[in-house]
């Protein structure tokens, strides 16, 4: 299992109880594959303003997700979050720092 950790900003029209239910369902699919989330957390309050407009908004609230997994979660993790409307934009890394 390696390290990862995925940032992705979720559609600033969710309401506050919708929210949790996006972190949730990702949440759950890293640990469907067998993975385990360390940690996922609204990154710096959540709501923040972008850098430039995506899709026509001018802010999104920011999730920071840490887990353990094998290879190929994070890569239907990617495949899920690009599909789905309510996220505007994601970046899963690996973290890890082992040597090979």
């Amino acid at each position: 299992m390696r390290d990862y950790e995925v940032l992705y900003i979720i559609d600033p029209n969710t309401t506050d109880d919708g929210v949790p239910v996006v972190i949730e369902k990702f949440s759950k699919l890293i640990s469907d594959q067998g993975g385990e989330v360390t940690s996922a957390e609204l990154w710096d309050k959540g709501r923040r303003m972008l850098a430039y407009p995506i899709a026509g908004h001018k802010e999104g609230i920011y999730v920071l997700m840490q887990f353990k997994s094998a290879s190929e979660a994070p890569l239907e993790l990617d495949r899920v979050m690009r599909i789905d409307e309510a996220i505007l934009r994601h970046l899963v890394t690996r973290t890890d720092t082992r040597q090979e």
